[in-house]
């Protein structure tokens, strides 16, 4: 073969021929490792045994090598995946937050049981009525449940009822709602109230009469 080697190349061919003859000058043959054996006093017939051993120690080095890297590629992308989940379910919670934040209150009013559109602000307690306190929400998030409540509240200041309940699933923005109580014959006259609420927040309060 006539190749022409450059001076570049020349000087990495020497530095390989001088690595290589280091090599196998290091290297022994293996009538040199029986005598270094014999004169170890060890027995030179578990030689080959002993090869075995060390190439099985090296592969399984080299094994436990790629296992340990596909573990690190695996955990990495592990942890990929469940920061963008967390970044994900977090953007969600914020867009929910924001949606629920808009929520309004357009129409509030009370009727009895059945809806005739009016709206009553006196009921008489010997008919022992049910209330319907009816309220129409303004940007209702689609697509959510909304968990609501209403607080009703005599002419002293108590609680006498509560209503803790879940809207279905939001279609349209305008969005009505309702709670509902049957007042007793035995109610407090006066000025009464119900509230309405999502979670912490207020969305509306109506006050009444009973007579």
């Amino acid at each position: 073969m006539n190749q022409k080697l450059t001076q570049s190349q020349l000087a990495q061919v020497v530095a390989e021929v001088e690595r290589l003859s280091q090599q196998r000058e290091a290297e022994l043959d293996r009538e040199q490792v029986k005598e270094i054996l014999q004169e170890l006093q060890l027995p030179d017939e578990l030689l080959d045994e002993a090869l075995v051993q060390i190439k099985r120690r090296s592969a399984l080095a080299k094994q436990q090598q790629r296992n340990l890297a596909i573990s690190l590629v695996v955990g990495v992308a592990l942890v990929g995946g469940i920061s963008s989940s967390i970044v994900w379910m977090n953007q969600r919670k914020e867009a929910i937050a924001n949606k629920m934040a808009n929520i309004s209150v357009s129409q509030t009013q009370i009727t009895l049981s059945k809806d005739s559109g009016n709206n009553f602000t006196v009921f008489d307690r010997q008919q022992s009525p049910q209330l319907h306190y009816r309220v129409t929400l303004q940007n209702a998030p689609q697509g959510e449940k909304l968990s609501l409540g209403c607080d009703w509240i005599d002419s002293t200041g108590q609680v006498v009822h509560q209503n803790r309940y879940q809207t279905q699933t939001i279609n349209k923005n305008v969005w009505p709602t309702y709670c509902r109580y049957q007042l007793g014959t035995a109610a407090e006259a006066g000025t009464w109230q119900v509230n309405m609420t999502m979670g912490d927040r207020l969305l509306s309060q109506t006050e009444f009469t009973v007579k």
